[in-house]
């Protein structure tokens, strides 16, 4: 891919987020939910994916202490398969590498085999289940976490 650009979400994204967030998720964070994240949440970082001037991705994480939770991963349909989820978890291992932050987590659908294999593919374990913890239809999370070799 080329022109692919890296960089910290800003309030000017987050509108292109929210396009990408609905075609991901069931229950989608609201405007108010990404404003507070980029403007507001000092334990926050959110990066986004530009190809061609356009957001195609984007990714979050809470450095909280000594760990780091992924907060949401979301790529738009159009460039799914294209590699844009391995460039946002790649960015944020190097967040946490940079910060000293010696592992992250995060909480995945029992049944998205998809993220469950990008997060598998880059030394995340499954550690536990949230039973019933997403609200839409009582679905299970798997809780992943990795440790970041120093």
């Amino acid at each position: 891919m080329d022109n692919v650009v890296v960089r910290n979400m800003t309030l000017a994204d987050i509108d292109q987020v929210l396009e990408i967030e609905k075609e991901c998720f069931s229950i989608p964070w609201s405007k108010e939910s990404f404003i507070t994240e980029v403007e507001k949440n000092i334990l926050a970082e959110y990066i986004v994916v530009e190809i061609a001037n356009k957001v195609v991705g984007y990714g979050g994480i809470w450095l909280i202490m000594d760990e780091g939770h992924i907060t949401n991963i979301g790529v738009s349909k159009s460039h799914r398969g294209y590699r844009v989820g391995s460039i946002i978890l790649e960015k944020i291992i190097d967040i946490c590498k940079e910060k000293g932050i010696p592992r992250i987590t995060l909480e995945v659908r029992e049944h998205n085999y998809v993220a469950q294999g990008l997060y598998e593919k880059y030394d995340f374990k499954v550690f536990g289940i949230r039973p019933n913890y997403y609200s839409d239809n009582n679905e299970n999370a798997l809780i992943m976490w990795k440790n970041i070799e120093k």
